[in-house]
């Protein structure tokens, strides 16, 4: 596996991201470009932002020495770099490859405002987009309208302002140790609610920023030759897509749902988990999956329960509220984080010990839950 560091780098291209991570992933797995099957190539913005709506994988991936082989094109909002995982363990399961790639590259810094508030309004149903932001008492125009959803969800669930605060500080914490993160300055709750605000109760540091960088992950059976001793194993992927329900109920939750399967496919349950990566859009988002998935309650932050040390490490990475959003490549980065800390290389931010991994990651907005989410297990070698 590898990955760039994120932040707006406008002067690099999207073909110049993916060569540089898939060179970085094969030289990490001792592989070679004959050695991929299959390509999923995660993106979510390149059309808005460039013009290039169709074949971004073939295009991405031109002159880097894959050609030939499928390459499938996945957009699922947030969720495309997860949802690309997906794809490729499957096709690993099915016998149709031995070796698959798994691919998210975005480059959002040469978005202007209008486009990237364009690209955002197509995460949730632009023909019911009234009618679905009233529902959940939403209220446009408070940042882009995803920090309008989250807004609504914290007041939904009565979060309190220095509950959301406590998650930032600590996921700065983490970032503080992770050279590849966006911000890297540590914040105390204070400076956190004291910051401007953009959708209240949410504060700028409270939300991930958007911006240019890609990850990828090589994944192979277990008979390939490439799994050797620094392999980690995939337990469990497992992908689903809202379900219609009130906005009040969340007891059937996508994410849930979704974690009911994938405990069950990997033969676990949440106790048996030693770290966690989950999609932090905003610090209302790790509440709320560390909830959906068994980890943690509200105020796991501020009781140190989700912190380096705590008793589950949630978003050792910093999350993407510190570690940056690329939303294609954001699903892949968390399992790279979860692959460094399985396998023993964190550093400073290494959780003892760690054996079992959790990912979670969820795109777009559906209802009243995410149009698209998955939970990936992962073991130790």
């Amino acid at each position: 596996m590898a990955r760039t560091g994120y932040g707006r780098f406008p002067e690099r291209t999207i073909a110049q991201l993916a060569r540089t991570v898939l060179a970085d992933c094969l030289a990490d797995a001792d592989a070679v470009h004959g050695d991929v099957g299959a390509v999923f190539f995660a993106n979510a913005g390149q059309g808005a932002v460039e013009g290039q709506h169709t074949i971004r994988g073939q295009v991405a991936l031109r002159d880097t020495g894959i050609a030939g082989i499928p390459i499938v094109n996945v957009e699922n909002a947030c969720a495309s770099g997860a949802s690309a995982l997906h794809l490729a363990a499957q096709a690993i399961a099915a016998g149709q490859v031995d070796v698959a790639l798994a691919i998210g590259v975005e480059r959002l810094s040469a978005a202007d405002r209008a486009t990237a508030a364009h690209l955002f309004d197509g995460g949730i149903d632009v023909a019911h987009r009234i009618a679905d932001l009233t529902r959940l008492g939403a209220r446009p125009g408070e940042g882009t309208v995803f920090m309008s959803i989250y807004a609504a969800l914290a007041e939904r669930h009565g979060f309190a302002q220095r509950q959301l605060a406590a998650v930032t500080a600590k996921n700065r914490g983490h970032a503080a140790l992770n050279p590849l993160a966006t911000y890297r300055d540590p914040l105390t709750v204070e400076q956190i609610c004291a910051a401007r605000m953009i959708a209240p109760p949410l504060t700028k540091p409270m939300c991930a920023p958007i911006g240019d960088g890609a990850a990828a992950v090589l994944l192979c059976g277990k008979r390939s030759r490439l799994a050797g001793t620094r392999a980690v194993r995939v337990r469990a992927t497992a992908l689903a897509s809202a379900t219609p329900h009130d906005p009040g109920d969340d007891s059937d939750h996508i994410v849930r749902r979704l974690a009911r399967i994938a405990y069950a496919r990997a033969g676990i349950g949440p106790e048996d988990v030693s770290v966690a990566e989950v999609h932090d859009a905003t610090a209302v988002g790790e509440i709320l999956q560390t909830g959906y998935l068994g980890l943690a309650d509200a105020d796991a932050a501020a009781r140190g329960d989700t912190a380096l040390g705590g008793r589950v490490p949630v978003n050792t990475s910093g999350g993407l509220e510190c570690n940056g959003h690329p939303i294609g490549a954001t699903g892949l980065g968390q399992i790279h984080e979860l692959v460094t800390q399985l396998r023993g290389e964190a550093g400073p931010r290494q959780v003892a010990g760690a054996r079992i991994g959790l990912a979670e990651n969820g795109g777009g907005f559906l209802g009243a839950e995410e149009a698209a989410a998955a939970v990936t297990i992962l073991e130790a070698p």
